[in-house]
């Protein structure tokens, strides 16, 4: 399993011979107790830090190609020359080390920050942006902004009363315990300042007028555009039945939701968590390392059997039993008194809080006043632009074409909106990046980590390599014969390596399909 990256290998500040270092490769190493990673590219050498800018995991465990790294934990991306963060969730820079040749060694010295050049930016008349929405692609979208030079004014409005945080860890360490509130902000409020960023916490969006560009706001304020983000994301779906909207009947999706949890969750007390989702199963994880008595009720006869198949639901859930989380399966809540929570069938299940887990549903009413096309989420194109110019949409709410199948594709996935927002950056000022990244996705469960890269809206075929039981296994899923995802455990540079695959057969249909529309136009 990949973790915390540590200095091993050798210390290039002492000397290291150039043809240590493979022509187009990479040597993992160290500066002192600094992990350092030495390229050789182009006939220049280049080194940069060894530890990802977000979870700060090793990445010489991860896969290293064509002059990028990929962290092994959550696929964050880096260009080993410049030390660029290429792919979110990292949004931070790798810092760059000075190389120094001395005939034919090489020594390694002098960390500098990432030094990227701005790229040009070909839009004009842009100069306020507005972004609704205080999550993953919203923030993201705005630090991208910055990154690409972009001078204008940039302001993001937020229903949330807390600042952009890591919403990953709420159902996960937060939850548990063993991650403290200073850890959950994505930045801190210096941030917001330093990057002339007027963050506005607390704001309901109540309309967007396109024909003025204007967003109004439930207090009267009004802010003006001329690029529009709508990032507003999902909110949870809740019970209809009996006593369902008792105080202690709660939704996990904010660090709000997170706190009101745990001051619930002390040691002993019962908990009902209704559905296997993937919140409410992290939840039942972090709850129980609390001391909490966890029973998971869900309509699924096996949790995340229409996600992950049956061989790996099955494998988490007894997971969760040797954990001592009891689980009700086939079962519908329908009612809930405040001591015990009662199934359809009449079971009675002891429980002085519920957290409700059945999935979300995105915010698509400002979408709707804005007179954008909406389904299950909000049309968008390959750029992520609606169909009224000048507004984009992100994240959960965001239907765009699957680049493989051209399926309209919504994917709720942290790292997908957080790609998203940095795609919408880039066409707002002009520069027409095609959002093409496969989406990926990660969840943790009693210390054991399922990675899945990919999109199987549904398969007729699942291949499984290595053994579950063994903590060592890729899940590969197939429709028709053609590999859709993967699913991984303990085997995270599998996951990367698939990733990959997707990106080469995305790559491949773009071509095939310029090369014919070429065709076409010579033939006219």
């Amino acid at each position: 399993m990949s973790g915390a990256a540590t200095a091993e290998g050798p210390d290039f500040s002492v000397g290291i011979a150039i043809a240590d270092v493979p022509p187009g490769g990479t040597l993992v190493g160290r500066v002192g107790e600094h992990p350092v990673l030495l390229s050789r590219l182009g006939g220049e050498l280049f080194a940069v830090s060894g530890t990802c800018t977000h979870y700060g995991a090793a990445l010489g465990e991860g896969l290293i190609h064509d002059g990028t790294v990929r962290c092994p934990l959550h696929h964050a991306c880096f260009d080993l020359r410049t030390g660029r963060a290429l792919h979110a969730p990292a949004l931070d820079d790798l810092d760059c080390w000075e190389v120094r040749v001395e005939g034919s060694r090489a020594f390694v010295e002098d960390r500098s920050a990432c030094v990227t050049h701005k790229r040009a930016i070909a839009a004009k008349r842009v100069n306020k942006i507005v972004i609704v929405g205080g999550g993953a692609a919203g923030l993201a979208c705005a630090s991208r902004l910055r990154k690409l030079g972009y001078g204008g004014s940039i302001t993001i409005l937020s229903a949330d009363k807390d600042a952009p945080c890591d919403r990953p860890n709420i159902s996960k360490d937060y939850l548990a315990g063993t991650a403290p509130e200073e850890w959950m902000p994505l930045r801190p409020s210096s941030w917001y300042e330093e990057n002339r960023i007027d963050l506005r916490l607390g704001v309901e969006v109540e309309r967007v007028s396109s024909g003025d560009r204007m967003v109004r706001c439930a207090d009267g304020a009004e802010f003006g555009y001329d690029r529009l983000l709508l990032a507003t994301g999902s909110e949870p779906n809740r019970l209809s039945g009996h006593g369902f909207r008792h105080p202690d009947v709660l939704t996990l999706r904010s660090l709000a939701d997170a706190r009101a949890l745990i001051e619930r969750a002390t040691r002993g007390k019962h908990v009902a968590i209704v559905g296997s989702s993937f919140i409410g199963l992290e939840a039942a994880s972090a709850l129980r390392k609390r001391g909490a008595e966890v029973s998971v009720i869900s309509v699924e006869h096996i949790p995340f059997e229409g996600i992950l198949g049956p061989e790996l639901g099955k494998f988490l859930q007894h997971l969760h039993e040797e954990h001592g989380i009891k689980f009700h399966l086939g079962a519908a809540a329908a009612g809930y008194d405040g001591q015990q929570l009662t199934t359809a069938d009449g079971t009675r299940i002891r429980a002085d809080y519920v957290l409700v887990g059945i999935g979300v549903r995105p915010r698509l009413d400002l979408a709707q006043s804005a007179g954008l096309r909406v389904a299950d989420g909000v049309l968008v194109d390959e750029h992520l632009e609606t169909g009224v110019p000048g507004i984009y949409a992100a994240g959960d709410i965001a239907a765009y074409p699957d680049p493989l199948t051209s399926e309209p594709a919504r994917i709720e996935h942290w790292a997908v909106a957080e790609r998203q927002g940095q795609t919408v950056a880039s066409n707002m000022l002009g520069l027409h990046q095609p959002f093409r990244a496969v989406p990926f996705f990660w969840t943790e469960q009693h210390g054991v980590t399922v990675r899945y890269v990919g999109r199987a809206s549904h398969w007729d075929e699942i291949r499984i390599e290595g053994d579950l039981r063994s903590g060592e296994a890729v899940i590969r899923y197939f429709d028709r014969g053609i590999h859709r995802a993967t699913a991984t455990v303990g085997r995270d540079l599998d996951s990367l390596k698939d990733e990959r695959a997707f990106e080469e057969a995305i790559t491949a249909r773009w071509l095939a399909g310029t090369r014919t529309e070429a065709r076409q136009q010579l033939a006219q």
